[in-house]
């Protein structure tokens, strides 16, 4: 099987345990059968590996959003989906992302992963909020630290009113719409 398709970043953003990760591998799955070439920059993994060190004050927030942008923006202008389920909690920080691919003239999608800080309470993937309402923790992103979601993304995913399959189906639909599928 040929490699198909250009470049993009898909940019998932939503809160902890919204179900972004899980979406994106569903997502890279079928991409890759339709033999596109796709990574998975997962918030965790580049945490360990490539933004070590940081913390999670909003200098560091930007900082790692900055990283991340960057090597999505390297991959995609390379031919490469990059699928980025990363919380990214500020704006600022996803618009300096969206106009460094932009100046570069690669493909750049914001997706919302709109799950209800309840919802995300529930299935607490990571038992954050579990630590965060124990007083383990503090700083978690939509409870006691500042969430922005998107005003205007270019797909919003309900996650908790469609299955995970749905939700990929969903943002393949949009990437095939802007002629990335």
């Amino acid at each position: 099987m040929s490699v198909t398709g250009q470049g993009a970043t898909v940019w998932l953003t939503g809160l902890p345990s919204a179900g972004k990760t899980t979406i994106a591998y569903a997502l890279a799955e079928r991409l890759r059968a339709e033999g596109h070439r796709v990574e998975v920059l997962d918030g965790d993994e580049i945490r360990e590996f490539l933004s070590a060190g940081l913390g999670f004050g909003r200098e560091d927030r930007h900082t790692n959003v900055q990283r991340i942008g960057f090597v999505a923006e390297l991959l995609a202008s390379n031919g490469v989906k990059a699928l980025v389920p990363v919380i990214a909690p500020f704006a600022d920080s996803r618009e300096a992302v969206a106009k460094r691919h932009a100046a570069a003239g690669t493909s750049y999608l914001e997706v919302h992963v709109a799950t209800p800080v309840e919802v995300c309470s529930e299935r607490d993937v990571k038992g954050l909020y579990a630590k965060q309402a124990a007083g383990e923790i503090s700083g978690l992103t939509g409870v006691d630290d500042p969430y922005e979601a998107p005003e205007a993304p270019d797909l919003r995913i309900e996650s908790h009113t469609q299955t995970v399959q749905e939700s990929a189906s969903a943002l393949h639909a949009l990437l095939t719409e802007r002629g990335l599928a």
